[in-house]
C-alpha cells in the first residue's frame, strides 16, 4: 500500500494503520494531487521504487458549498484542481503505465452521489464529481480491451473530515465555521463509517463494476436518476438545512 497525501503527516498515519491491519507492506508519499509536475515525479518514483501499482484509487478530495453566483472562479478553480484535475493526473500518470505493463489492473475514482443528484447547495462540488463519473465511464470503455477495468465509487453521506475542512462560498468566517460544526455535526449523526466505503470499493475491484453507490441514500438516487429524474430535479429546488 502507498498512501499519498499533501499532508505528510496524514500519509504516514494512513501507511501506519494499513499495516495494522495487516497490510504487508506500506509506505507514505506526500503530494498535491492538484500538482501536475508534483504527481508526477510521485508516479516516477512510486515505479522506480515499488513497481508498477496493480489498484489505483484516486480518493482526495474537498468540499464547496454555495449558491452558484456565489462562488468565485477561485473557488471553482480550487475545486476543479483537486477533484477533477487530481483525478485526471493520477488515471493519466498511473493508468498509462498499467496499459504499459501489458498485465491488466484495476483504477478506483471516488465520485459521490452528487454526481448525479442535482442540488442548488453543491454545483461546484456536484460539477466536479459529475466529470469524475463521466470521466470513468470514458476510461472504462477505452482500457476495457487491456484488462484494465474502471471503477466509480459514489458515496452519499460518511462521516470523514471532509465535512469539517469544508468551505462555503458567500459566507463571512464566522459563518463558514459554523456551517462546518453544523454540517460534522448531522454527518456524525448520520454516522456512516468510511469503513464500509472502503469495503465498498474492494468489492468494486473484485466484481469490476462499473459505477458503485453506497449508503442507502446514494442508491436511491441513482435509481431516482436512471427511472425518475424528474424527481430528483425536485428534490433539488429544497434549500439544505446545512
Amino acid at each position: 500500500v502507498v498512501a499519498v497525501d499533501r499532508d505528510p503527516e496524514s500519509a504516514a498515519r494512513t501507511a501506519q494503520e494499513a499495516r495494522r491491519a495487516g497490510a504487508p507492506a506500506a509506505w507514505a508519499e506526500p503530494a498535491d494531487v492538484s500538482d501536475e509536475q508534483a504527481m508526477e515525479k510521485l508516479a516516477e518514483r512510486v515505479t522506480t521504487e515499488y513497481g508498477v501499482v496493480d489498484v489505483l484509487v484516486n480518493n482526495a478530495g474537498i468540499g464547496l458549498g454555495g449558491s452558484f453566483f456565489d462562488t468565485t472562479p477561485e473557488d471553482w478553480k480550487q475545486v476543479l484542481d483537486v477533484n477533477l484535475w487530481g483525478v485526471i493526473h493520477g488515471c493519466r500518470l498511473f493508468g498509462r503505465r498499467m496499459a504499459e505493463r501489458g498485465q491488466g489492473g484495476h483504477i478506483v475514482n471516488v465520485a459521490s452521489a452528487a454526481a448525479y443528484q442535482p442540488t442548488r447547495a453543491l454545483p461546484a462540488y456536484s460539477t466536479s464529481k459529475a466529470a469524475v463519473l463521466m470521466l470513468s465511464e470514458c476510461l472504462r470503455a477505452e482500457l476495457a480491451g487491456q484488462g484494465i477495468g474502471v471503477t466509480a465509487i459514489c458515496p452519499g453521506f460518511v462521516n470523514t473530515a471532509i465535512t469539517s475542512t469544508a468551505r462555503f462560498a458567500g459566507v463571512d468566517a464566522e459563518e463558514e465555521r459554523r456551517l462546518q460544526k453544523r454540517a460534522a455535526r448531522l454527518y456524525g449523526l448520520r454516522n456512516y463509517p468510511p469503513e464500509k466505503v472502503a469495503a465498498a470499493i474492494l468489492r468494486g475491484v473484485v466484481r469490476d463494476a462499473a459505477v458503485v453507490p453506497v449508503t442507502p441514500e446514494a442508491r436511491v438516487a441513482y435509481a431516482l436518476s436512471r427511472w425518475m429524474p424528474g424527481a430528483l430535479r425536485r428534490i433539488a429546488r429544497v434549500k439544505s438545512p446545512v
